[in-house]
C-alpha cells in the first residue's frame, strides 16, 4: 500500500522531471517548481532535502524512463545480435517521442552540471558507464555464443556504439531533424554486419 507521502513524493518527481530536464538545474527556480506542482516551497522540501536532492532524483526519473523502454524492448530478445538491431531500432524513434520530454536526459544533464554541479555530473557519468558496459556486455555475450567474432574487443566497441548514439542524438536535437540519428542508426548496423556479426 503506497502512503500519500509516497503519492507526493512521487507526483512531484513526475511533475519536476520534465522540467529539469528542458530547463537544466540552475535554469529552473523554485518559483518555478512551485508553479507546476502547486505545492509550497515546503511542502516541496519536506520530500526532498533540497533542490540539488530534487535535481538528483528528476535526473534518476528521467533516466529510468528511458531504460525502462529499453528494457521493455530487450526483454524477450536472448540472441545478442538481435539485441544490438533492437537497440538501433529503439533509438530510430527517440528523437520523436523524446523531444516533448524535452530531450536525452544525459546530453542535457550531462552539458548542464559539468563544472557546475559536481553531484549530478558524476551521476551522469556512472549512467553512461553503466550504458556502455550494457553494451559491451552484449557484445561478450555474443563472442560466447559464437555470434560475435572473437577477434572483437567489447568495450572499444560498446564505447563506439554508445558515443555513436549519443553523438547522433545530440546532432538531431540540436539542428531538430533526426536525419542524423536514422543515418547514425543504419551506419551502426552496417557495422555489426561488416564488423561484429559472425
Amino acid at each position: 500500500m503506497i502512503t500519500k507521502a509516497e503519492k507526493t513524493r512521487q507526483f512531484i518527481l513526475e511533475t519536476v522531471a520534465p522540467i529539469f530536464n528542458k530547463n537544466g538545474y540552475s535554469g529552473t527556480s523554485m518559483s518555478v517548481l512551485t508553479k507546476a506542482t502547486g505545492l509550497t516551497k515546503g511542502a516541496i522540501y519536506g520530500n526532498f532535502t533540497n533542490k540539488e536532492e530534487l535535481a538528483l532524483e528528476a535526473f534518476n526519473y528521467n533516466i529510468k524512463y528511458v531504460l525502462d523502454k529499453i528494457a521493455a524492448i530487450l526483454k524477450n530478445i536472448d540472441s545478442p545480435i538481435a539485441r544490438l538491431f533492437a537497440l538501433t531500432n529503439f533509438f530510430r524513434e527517440y528523437y520523436k517521442y523524446n523531444i516533448n520530454f524535452g530531450g536525452c536526459p544525459i546530453l542535457n544533464v550531462g552539458i548542464d552540471a559539468n563544472n557546475t554541479n559536481p553531484e549530478l555530473f558524476k551521476r551522469v557519468k556512472y549512467v553512461i558507464k553503466k550504458l556502455q558496459g550494457s553494451i559491451s556486455a552484449t557484445i561478450k555475450k555474443g563472442i560466447e555464443l559464437g555470434e560475435i567474432k572473437n577477434t572483437v574487443e567489447p568495450e572499444v566497441y560498446g564505447g563506439r556504439i554508445f558515443s555513436l548514439i549519443e553523438g547522433s542524438v545530440f546532432t538531431s536535437v540540436m539542428l531538430k531533424d533526426d536525419c542524423y540519428l536514422l543515418d547514425m542508426m543504419s551506419h551502426i548496423d552496417s557495422m555489426i554486419q561488416t564488423e561484429l556479426q559472425v
